[in-house]
């Protein structure tokens, strides 16, 4: 357990944002940290989401929340998608209150603020109010300069050339 839990924000453009805070929950896993991976605006269902049913099959607890996926164009109503990025909300206040984590990973909420379905504060003041020896992941594009600042860490992920530009389809293994 750590006497500070850091802030980590994944952001960028480029592709490995999840990869990277997946990686971190394997590698806490394996040194007996108890891991939580919450999933925002990404379709879960099953176990073939990029890596959730290797982390399931690890003991990594996972939840998924606005499971619309924004990014794939799917149709969506805004509201219905808010009241779901809150309930991701309130479900990250009461493991904060359980304090039974050791890392928890908010993977795609900073889409979130930037789409509107959260607010910037509502963030903030969640990476305000985490417990002290928690340490807090959060992935998304466009992270907006107060998160950033409040972050411990923060990697950009910068896309220089990926096979989408060439009209390529996205290839389950590798890109989810």
């Amino acid at each position: 357990m750590f006497k500070k839990g850091l802030i980590h924000v994944y952001t960028g453009c480029g592709k490995g944002k999840t990869t990277a805070a997946m990686g971190l929950a394997l590698r806490a896993a394996e040194g007996d940290l108890k891991v939580c991976y919450m999933s925002f605006h990404k379709n879960c269902g099953g176990n073939k989401c990029g890596g959730v049913g290797m982390l399931k099959k690890v003991g990594i607890s996972v939840y998924g929340f606005a499971e619309k996926s924004i990014c794939a164009g799917e149709n969506f109503n805004k509201d219905e998608i808010r009241d779901d990025c809150l309930k991701g909300l309130e479900a990250i206040k009461v493991l904060f209150k359980e304090n039974k984590y050791d890392v928890l990973i908010l993977d795609e909420i900073i889409i979130s603020a930037r789409e509107g379905f959260l607010k910037e504060n509502e963030i903030l003041d969640l990476m305000e109010s985490k417990p002290a020896r928690l340490e807090l992941v959060l992935t998304g594009r466009d992270a907006s300069e107060n998160i950033i600042k409040k972050a411990d860490l923060v990697s950009e992920i910068k896309k220089i050339k990926h096979p989408y530009d060439t009209g390529e389809k996205p290839r389950q293994g590798i890109e989810y």
